[in-house]
C-alpha cells in the first residue's frame, strides 16, 4: 500500500473525555511483547527489540490456543474435509489482509494498539464500538475457558474415580459445578487481581507447547486409532448452505490474533509493512497447518459424532489424551487472567476517558475499582460458565465478534485511510483498495449478523 499524503482522522480528541487517560491507561497489549513507549524520540528510529523471526512466533503464539479444540466440529458443520479446507483457505486471504491493513494504519496514525488505531483512523464512534467489542469478546472468551476447564476436569475425574461416564458422578466433590468453582476461586481469581501480569511470557510458552501436543495426540490417534473409536458417519458435503457459515465463527475465533497484532508490529526492529506481510503470512501458514491437522484428523476419527470439544470424544482412561487435557487446563488457567487483564484495561480506559480524570489523580480509586471490576467479572463469567455447559454456544457468539476484528474494523480503517489521502486523481490501485475495504466490511458484517442471529435463535434458545 502506498503511503498517500494527508492526515489520518483523529477527531477522538474533540471529545470531552480525557486524552491523557486514554493515552496512559494500560490498554490491550500482546502477551510476550514489550513495546517502546510512544514519543517523538522513538518514532521511526527502529528501537523495537523483536526480529522478524521472533515476530512470526509471537503471532503464531497469539493465534494458537484452546480454539483448536473446536476445529473438528467446524469441519463437520462445514460438510467434510474438502469444504473445511476450502473455507479456511478463502478466509485466510482476508485474515492476512486484515493484519497487513492494521500495520499500515498503525504506521500512518502512529498508534500502537488495535483500539487506538481504530480511534485515530476511524473516529470516536467506531473507536468506542471497538473497545466495547474487545471487552465483550474477552468476557466471552473467559466464559469459554471456564467451560473448557469443566469439560477436561470431568474426564480426568471420571478416570480417577473409575465411574461410568454415562451414569455421572455420585459424589458432591466430583460434581462439575463444584470442580469448576473451586478451581476458579483457588487458581484463577488470585492471578486476576494484580495490576500487572508478569507471567505473560511463561504462559505464552506453555500455551504453545500445549496446543502442539494436543495436535500431535489427535493426529497420532487418527493414524493408530483405538479399536473402540469408530466414526458414526463421515459427511462429505454440508447439510445446508447455511451450515457452512455456521463453521465460520470457529475459524474466526481460532485465527483471531488481530487485536494483539498491532503491538507486535510496533515491537519489531524494522516495523515495515512489507516485512510485516511476510511475517503474518508465515505465521498464518503455520497456524493453518496446526488447525487443519487437528480438524481433519479429529473429524475423520469421530465423523459427525465429534463433540464441540474434540477431547471430550475420547475415553477418560486414555493416558496420552489425559495428559493433553492437563495441558489444556494449564493453558486456560494462565490464559484467563491475560484475557481478563485485556478486558479490564479497555474498561478502565473507557472509564477514565468518560470521567476525564488522569491516571495519576486516580491511583487510590483505581485500586478499589480494579478489585470491584475483577470480582464482578470473575463471578459473572463463572456463573455463566456453570449454566452454559456447551462451549459451542459460546464460540458461536464470540466468533461473530472475532469476525469484526478480522474483517469489519480493518476494512473501515483501510477505507478511511485511503479517503484521507490528498490526491489530485484517484488511481486504479486506490479504487481497488477502497473496494477491498468495502468488501471486507460487508463480509464481516454478514458473518457477524448471520452467526450471531443463529446463536441467539438456534443455540441459545434450544
Amino acid at each position: 500500500m502506498a503511503q498517500g499524503t494527508g492526515s489520518i482522522n483523529s477527531d477522538y480528541k474533540d471529545w470531552e473525555w480525557s486524552d491523557d487517560a486514554g493515552e496512559r491507561a494500560r490498554l490491550l497489549q500482546s502477551p510476550s511483547v514489550e513495546t517502546v513507549p510512544k514519543n517523538s524520540e522513538s518514532q521511526g528510529s527502529g528501537l523495537g527489540a523483536t526480529s522478524a523471526l521472533g515476530a512470526v512466533f509471537i503471532v503464531v503464539n497469539a493465534a494458537l490456543g484452546a480454539g483448536l479444540l473446536n476445529f473438528p466440529a467446524a469441519f463437520s458443520m462445514a460438510g467434510g474435509v474438502a469444504a473445511g479446507i476450502t473455507l479456511q483457505m478463502c478466509m485466510l486471504i482476508f485474515i492476512i489482509g486484515g493484519l497487513v491493513i492494521l500495520a499500515y494504519c498503525s504506521q500512518a496514525s502512529n498508534e500502537r494498539t488495535y483500539q487506538e488505531v481504530v480511534w485515530a483512523v476511524c473516529g470516536k464512534v467506531p473507536g468506542v464500538l471497538c473497545e466495547v467489542a474487545i471487552a465483550v469478546y474477552t468476557f466471552g472468551t473467559c466464559i469459554a475457558f471456564l467451560i473448557i476447564i469443566g469439560d477436561q476436569e470431568d474426564k480426568i475425574i471420571a478416570a480417577l474415580v473409575k465411574e461410568p461416564e454415562e451414569v455421572g458422578s455420585s459424589h458432591w466433590y466430583t460434581d462439575r459445578k463444584f470442580t469448576i468453582s473451586i478451581t476458579a476461586f483457588l487458581l484463577i481469581l488470585p492471578l486476576s487481581i494484580p495490576k500487572e501480569i508478569g507471567f505473560q511470557k511463561y504462559a505464552s510458552s506453555l500455551s504453545v507447547i500445549g496446543t502442539w501436543y494436543v495436535t500431535a495426540v489427535i493426529i497420532i490417534k487418527y493414524i493408530w486409532p483405538d479399536k473402540e473409536l469408530v466414526p458414526v458417519e463421515i459427511p462429505t458435503s454440508p447439510s445446508t448452505w447455511t451450515a457452512v457459515f455456521n463453521a465460520m465463527p470457529t475459524i474466526c475465533f481460532g485465527f483471531q490474533c488481530h487485536v494483539s497484532s498491532v503491538p507486535v508490529f510496533n515491537s519489531m526492529k524494522q516495523p515495515e509493512v512489507k516485512t510485516w506481510g511476510a511475517v503474518v503470512t508465515a505465521a498464518m501458514v503455520i497456524a493453518l497447518f496446526v488447525y487443519t491437522g487437528t480438524g481433519i484428523c479429529g473429524f475423520l476419527t469421530f465423523g459427525a459424532g465429534v463433540e464441540q470439544d474434540v477431547l471430550m470424544s475420547y475415553p477418560s482412561n486414555d493416558i496420552p489424551v489425559a495428559l493433553a487435557r492437563a495441558f489444556i487446563i494449564l493453558c486456560v488457567l494462565t490464559s484467563y487472567p491475560i484475557l481478563h487483564f485485556c478486558g479490564r484495561a479497555v474498561l478502565e480506559g473507557l472509564w477514565l476517558r468518560y470521567t476525564g480524570v488522569t491516571v495519576e489523580e486516580d491511583v487510590v480509586r483505581e485500586r478499589r475499582r480494579r478489585l470491584l471490576q475483577t470480582i464482578s467479572w470473575f463471578l459473572l463469567t463463572l456463573l455463566l460458565a456453570l449454566f452454559i455447559p456447551d462451549i459451542g454456544k459460546v464460540i458461536s457468539v464470540i466468533g461473530g465478534l472475532a469476525a469484526c476484528f478480522i474483517f469489519v474494523f480493518p476494512g473501515l480503517c483501510l477505507i478511511q485511510a485511503k479517503l484521507s489521502e490528498i490526491q489530485e486523481t484517484r488511481a486504479i490501485s486506490w479504487w481497488a483498495q477502497v473496494s477491498y475495504g468495502v468488501f471486507m466490511v460487508t463480509l464481516g458484517a454478514f458473518i457477524f449478523g448471520q452467526t450471531t442471529a443463529n446463536a441467539i435463535f438456534v443455540d441459545l434458545t434450544a
